[in-house]
């Protein structure tokens, strides 16, 4: 079998590593290993970050409800208690709009919830 020379090929490589992690501070994109150590994290960063996103979006979303909701008489727990037993399905995101942007339909929502607590 043939030697295969892997200059081009390992250069190829240290060049695309070096590209990514473009940005990081110091040895970090500047040396192979350090820069492909540091890729590697911040890989593993993005991928958890990504999940971690979306409850940081749903706590967000859950305070903003309880501020609004708080001048109708009624705190967070109580005003999703009230709209699942009036069978009111609109999630948290969709609420959270309606209590910064539309503060009628909000207060519709509220009095739902109260009623069907009563």
């Amino acid at each position: 079998m043939s030697r295969v020379k892997r200059g081009v090929t390992a250069r190829r490589h240290h060049k695309k590593i070096i590209e990514l992690t473009k940005g990081h501070k110091g040895q970090r994109h500047r040396l192979f290993r350090r820069a492909n150590e540091s890729l590697l994290h911040a890989m593993d960063y993005s991928t958890r970050d990504r999940y971690k996103r979306k409850g940081d979006f749903r706590r967000l979303w859950i305070v903003r409800i309880n501020a609004a909701i708080r001048p109708h008489g009624l705190s967070y727990s109580q005003f999703i208690h009230g709209l699942n037993l009036a069978g009111v399905s609109v999630d948290r995101k969709v609420m959270a709009d309606l209590a910064v942007r539309d503060e009628a339909a909000f207060g519709a929502l509220a009095t739902t919830a109260k009623a069907a607590l009563a």
